[in-house]
């Protein structure tokens, strides 16, 4: 047996694999000692729950089972001093402006709509305060529009917002975007690495010059406010956000969010704060979005109010003391209390005991997921300490009923009043009302800014110091650029996948190379650097070769993904995102050494990748400079060092797939590698074989997935019905179902009987369903605007109305008609149809508890294949439904 020795967080770890580098200080300068004891006092946290305070909060709205109290002690949060001094004229003016204001115009600054779902227009007519562009939202709906269209819509706003006929209040409007990794909407802005490699750097000077090439990109197309950075602590990498988070560690993040922010919005106090190159910042979550329950988005952290403050806020304090103007709600909940409706959090820890001087925006629609609220009404959310309502497609509602509760009393006017004077106070410190129209501010339409030089080199270099090397058996790494390198891997050539989610699209799929001019992909860098030496490059993706290699790197990882839908009930990769492993085997039984390059958002189980590879670098998700990997793995011509590995892990990486490994998790031994780890060139050391058992994986609930891969997808169950409520399940087919209505059978798509076909015969009405016994809440799915996506092939149009629909139990369903859009589709070829989640929803489903995911009907005949029926957000064709 080997020996075993444990690390200072009592975690066990192999001799061997532990940390053979020196560290750097992962404290911050000017932040106060309790953020350096989040650490130790969350653990000690974690082991007392000691009672927590009892000061005013969002009323409980179901508790879970432990019974953690959801009140707050503002005493025992950190008091901190926001570095702002009063400014007497803005004050004047800010008193000024709410005297002179409607309640109208009022109600309308505390709102914010998505392009999709507002005009200029109604910026003018509702006096809205902010617009924002939600992940899949661009002029015009072209989510590749070019700079110039952007910076045009820009304009429009703007001029909406100050005109002033017919006596309105001239007030500029706020343009906010998710620049989370560079300026990441744009079509050739530069894309910087995710905040999990960023955290791999340990660099905060760093951080602060790539949140300023970032903040001069956002100013290029008129926009001023990015909601950047996520300050979150993921403690279980099952989120599907963990990749937005620096680190599971509380000190390291802390450590970056001061820098991030100066680098966005410039220093306090000087001549260039919050002006043009620098925009409004923004820390999110607020708070313990990464700290919910197994890692599900949107749930609930379910911890005492230490771990609370010491964990999930240490990177609070050093953005308030930055002076950050802006901080989004999380859309989760603090021990049954969402976030959003919390006033003890909202109002007495963040504005009252910390003396946040800025203003708080809630996330997309967030405030529907308050008890008692819908998405056209939540007063909850402004008397809790909301300011402003991101409400993308809602604003329209919410504007009406906040008038009326206003108006009744239900919400103060001196709360509305607070709220508008916030907002407008951040407005005037950036100089909004003077700057003008975003084309004609400092830095607008530079449009050779995007994706700069400087900004591309900084990128790299970031890719650079974010790499982390695992093993490097018989010190295979750095490797000669002079020899026949062999390049593999669905990731070598793909910038998309090497960029990860909120890229260009809220997902970061459906698009390809050619959406990124002036980015290099991996394979791009690998044989600029190869070439140029006088070495040989071929890439192959499935890694068969024409002529024997040297040397293979295979690029492999998770494929793009955001929010929750990268949420994961396992550590592992899904067996469809494992063909990498074939080709690793392969060129191992050739003899021919492999270097792994893993590209994902997170640490994953990867002991069959560790044991095949000689050399396993964690690549993170760098973003459009992919060369910076070539420059750590290859020696310069001369033979020489080039660059050194840099990066350590940011989160503990897991032993097996089925426990998580990070700090907040109590099974300690499935830490393989700790936070901190990483090897350096000469120090490889021994590496040992790791067992290829995942542990005890069994079938998960797929929610989302009702049929995929030939099979119907627990807990799903393929039923059918001739009359209602005469549902039976179908059992083996082919075979007759619906009282001899329906023929059911298997086809081929890509494989031998992989999909479903179903003919109905005309002998009257006849349903197929996938139902289950427990109903599941796709209200977070439809918020999101995600649909069900049906990859079919239309064999005889429909000859009478075919419905879709989705079940909530008895008489509760909602149903649409689909037959148009079969009779559209090109006959015998497979097709993505998408219908949107809100549509059933308009329909009558009650989303919160669908007990079947996808049900078909028609009395015609009809005869169609299905290979796929699920959740998603790609499809060919998506219907419209009416509002």
């Amino acid at each position: 047996m080997r020996d075993q020795k444990r690390d200072f967080r009592g975690v066990l770890i192999m001799d061997g694999i532990s940390d053979a580098r020196g560290t750097r200080s992962n404290s911050a300068p000017g932040i106060s000692v309790w953020i350096g004891l989040a650490g130790a006092l969350a653990c000690i946290a974690l082991l007392t729950q000691p009672a927590t305070g009892v000061a005013q909060s969002g009323g409980p709205a179901s508790m879970p089972s432990d019974a953690l109290s959801p009140t707050v002690d503002p005493e025992i949060w950190p008091r901190l001093k926001w570095p702002l001094p009063t400014d007497a004229a803005i004050e004047s003016r800010v008193q000024q402006l709410l005297k002179r204001m409607t309640l109208e115009e009022k109600v309308g600054q505390v709102l914010q709509a998505d392009i999709a779902s507002v005009t200029p227009e109604d910026v003018r007519k509702y006096h809205l305060g902010s617009v924002l562009n939600g992940g899949n939202s661009a002029p015009g709906g072209d989510e590749f529009a070019p700079p110039e269209k952007w910076l045009a819509l820009a304009d429009e706003f703007y001029a909406a917002s100050v005109d002033t006929a017919g006596g309105r209040t001239a007030i500029p409007v706020l343009w906010g975007t998710d620049a989370v990794h560079g300026h990441s909407n744009i079509v050739g802005a530069t894309l910087f690495p995710h905040n999990v490699g960023l955290g791999a750097m340990r660099n905060p000077a760093l951080m602060e010059r790539i949140a300023a090439a970032t903040a001069m990109e956002v100013r290029v197309t008129g926009m001023e406010w990015t909601f950047a950075p996520t300050v979150a602590v993921p403690q279980d990498l099952r989120w599907g956000r963990a990749y937005e988070g620096y680190s599971e560690d509380p000190a390291l993040v802390a450590s970056y969010t001061g820098a991030f922010v100066r680098g966005l919005q410039g220093e306090p106090g000087s001549p260039d704060f919050l002006r043009p190159p620098h925009v409004l910042a923004t820390t999110k979550h607020f708070l313990a979005d990464g700290g919910t329950h197994e890692g599900r988005d949107q749930g609930d952290a379910r911890i005492p109010e230490t771990t609370l403050r010491d964990v999930h806020a240490a990177g609070y304090p050093p953005a308030i003391e930055a002076g950050v103007q802006t901080v989004m709600a999380s859309f989760s909940s603090w021990n049954g209390v969402k976030i959003t409706g919390h006033r003890g959090l909202l109002t007495d820890v963040l504005k009252g005991r910390m003396s946040f001087g800025g203003f708080i925006v809630t996330d997309w629609n967030a405030h529907s997921q308050i008890p008692g609220c819908t998405r056209h009404s939540c007063p909850q959310a402004l008397n809790a300490g909301i300011d402003m309502y991101m409400a993308p497609d809602t604003w329209r509602g919410l504007y009406d009923s906040l008038l009326e509760q206003v108006r009744k009393g239900v919400i103060p006017q001196e709360r509305l009043d607070d709220a508008v004077s916030r907002i407008l106070r951040v407005k005037l410190r950036m100089g909004l009302f003077e700057a003008g129209p975003p084309s004609r501010r400092p830095f607008a339409g530079r449009f050779d800014l995007l994706g700069h030089p400087e900004h591309r080199a900084l990128a790299r270099e970031a890719v650079r110091q974010s790499l982390v090397l695992l093993k490097n058996e018989g010190e295979l790494l750095p490797l000669k650029p002079q020899l026949r390198v062999l390049v593999a891997g669905d990731g070598a050539d793909d910038i998309a996948k090497q960029s990860g989610g909120w890229t260009l699209t809220w997902q970061g799929t459906g698009v390809n190379n050619s959406h990124f001019p002036g980015a290099t992909s991996i394979w791009g860098g690998i044989r600029s650097a190869v070439t140029a030496a006088g070495g040989t490059a071929e890439l192959s993706i499935d890694g068969r070769f024409r002529e024997r290699p040297d040397v293979a790197i295979v690029v492999f990882g998770e494929n793009p993904y955001a929010e929750f839908r990268g949420d994961l009930t396992y550590l592992k990769l899904p067996a469809g995102n494992e063909t990498h492993l074939a080709t690793m085997r392969r060129l191992r039984e050739q003899k021919i050494p492999v270097v792994a390059i893993f590209l994902s958002g997170r640490p994953l189980w990867m002991n069959r990748e560790l044991n095949l590879a000689n050399a396993f670098v964690a690549a993170w998700l760098p973003g459009s400079e992919g060369a910076g990997i070539a420059d750590v793995l290859f020696r310069k011509p001369d033979g020489s060092m080039a660059h050194d590995f840099e990066g350590r892990l940011p989160f503990s990486w897991p032993r097996r797939a089925t426990v998580q490994a990070a700090a907040g998790n109590t099974a300690r031994d499935n830490v393989l590698f700790p936070v901190g780890y990483g090897l350096r060139y000469g120090s490889a050391g021994s590496f040992p074989r790791l067992s290829e058992d995942p542990g005890p994986i069994v079938d998960s609930r797929q929610a989302g997935v009702f049929f995929a891969d030939a099979s119907v997808v627990a807990p799903w169950v393929l039923s059918h019905a001739a009359e209602p409520g005469a549902v039976q399940p179908a059992g083996a087919l082919p075979a007759t179902l619906a009282a001899g209505r329906i023929r059911a059978s298997r086809v081929d798509h890509t494989a031998q009987e992989d999909s479903l076909r179903f003919e109905w015969l005309g002998q009257g009405p006849g349903e197929i369903r996938f139902d289950s016994r427990d109903p599941f809440d796709f209200t977070r799915e439809a918020n999101g605007d995600v649909a069900l996506v049906l990859n079919v092939r239309i064999d005889r149009p429909p000859s009478a109305p075919l419905e879709a629909f989705m079940g909530c139990g008895p008489g509760c369903g909602g149903a649409l008609r689909i037959d148009d859009a079969l009779r559209a589709a090109p006959s015998g070829q497979w097709r993505r149809l998408a219908i949107p989640l809100k549509c059933f929803e308009r329909a009558g489903a009650d989303l919160a508890r669908v007990s079947t995911g996808l049900g078909l009907r028609t009395s015609g005949t009809a005869s169609l294949a299905l290979s796929r029926a699920a959740l998603g957000t790609e499809a060919d064709q998506t219907l419209s439904c009416a509002e």
